[in-house]
C-alpha cells in the first residue's frame, strides 16, 4: 500500500502518524484512528490492517500514536492526541485528503481520546470545530476513576484533579459531529455502563447517538471488526466517512 510512516507533528518520540493515502481523484475523506493500551501501552503500527479495510472504500487513513503513562501524565496523552488530530486537519491536504471531512475512531483508550477531541475547544486553536464529521467511540473507559483503584494506576498515576480534568462524561461536547458508540456484550458490566452513560452525556448535550451493544463480542476481539468494511464497525466508520 502507498503510505507515509512515522510522519512527525511535534517533537516527542511518540508524536508520530502512519499516513496511507486512498487512490482517489479529488481530496479524499480522511479518517484518524486511535489505538487503546489504557494510555500506557500499544503502538499505531499494531492497527495498520485498518487502513487496508478503510482505503479500499476510498478512505485515507491515519493511525496515530499519542504520548504514553508513566513518562507523560494523563493530561499529555490527550494533549498529544489533540495536538495529532490538529496537524491531520492543517496538513492532510498535503497527502490528497480533505481537511474538512475528517472523522475519527478508537477503542478503550482511545475511545475516550475520541471523547476529548469532541470536547475540545478547537475555536482556541483557530479552527472549526466543524471538521471533524463523525465519531466511532468502541468499549470506551470515559470516567477515568474505575482506573484508579487497579493496579494500573501505578503506571497511570491519576489523582483526583487529573481525574476531574480528563473525565469526559461531564465536560461540554463542543464538536456537534455524528456519533456511533459500540461495545461488546462480553464486556464486563463496567465498560458497558460507561458507553451507555456516555450515550447519555451527548444526548444532553445535543447529540443522539448510535449506541450498539455487540454480544458475540470482548473488549479485545471487538477491534477484529475493523478488518471488514461490511462489518457494523466498518459500516459505521465509511458510512459517515462518505456522508454527503
Amino acid at each position: 500500500m502507498p503510505q507515509h510512516r512515522d510522519v512527525a507533528f511535534g517533537p516527542h518520540p511518540l508524536h508520530t502518524l502512519d499516513i496511507y493515502p486512498a487512490n482517489v481523484s479529488g481530496p479524499a475523506p480522511v479518517h484518524v484512528f486511535y489505538h487503546g493500551g489504557y494510555w500506557r501501552a500499544q503502538d499505531k503500527q499494531n492497527f495498520a490492517y485498518i487502513a487496508g479495510m478503510l482505503t479500499e472504500q476510498g478512505i485515507t487513513t491515519v493511525i496515530a500514536n499519542y504520548e504514553l503513562c508513566p513518562d507523560s501524565s494523563l493530561d499529555e496523552v490527550a494533549e498529544s492526541a489533540l495536538n495529532g488530530l490538529e496537524w491531520v486537519h492543517r496538513h492532510i491536504g498535503e497527502y490528497g485528503g480533505d481537511a474538512n471531512n475528517i472523522t475519527i475512531s478508537g477503542h478503550s483508550a482511545g475511545a475516550h481520546l475520541v471523547a476529548e477531541a469532541l470536547a475540545a475547544d478547537w475555536v482556541k486553536r483557530d479552527i472549526d470545530p466543524a471538521f471533524i464529521r463523525g465519531a466511532v467511540a468502541i468499549s470506551g473507559i470515559y470516567d477515568p476513576t474505575p482506573a484508579q483503584k487497579t493496579s494500573v494506576n501505578e503506571q497511570l498515576k491519576l489523582t483526583a484533579d487529573t481525574i476531574a480534568r480528563r473525565n469526559v462524561e461531564r465536560r461540554p461536547v463542543q464538536v456537534k459531529a455524528a456519533v456511533t458508540l459500540f461495545v461488546g456484550g462480553q464486556e464486563p458490566w463496567h465498560w458497558i455502563d460507561q458507553t451507555y452513560r456516555y450515550a447519555h452525556h451527548l444526548h444532553r448535550n445535543g447529540i443522539i447517538a448510535e449506541v450498539h451493544t455487540l454480544p458475540d463480542f470482548g473488549h479485545f476481539d471487538i477491534v477484529n471488526l475493523l478488518l471488514d468494511a461490511n462489518s457494523p464497525l466498518g459500516r459505521a466508520i465509511t458510512k459517515q466517512s462518505c456522508a454527503k
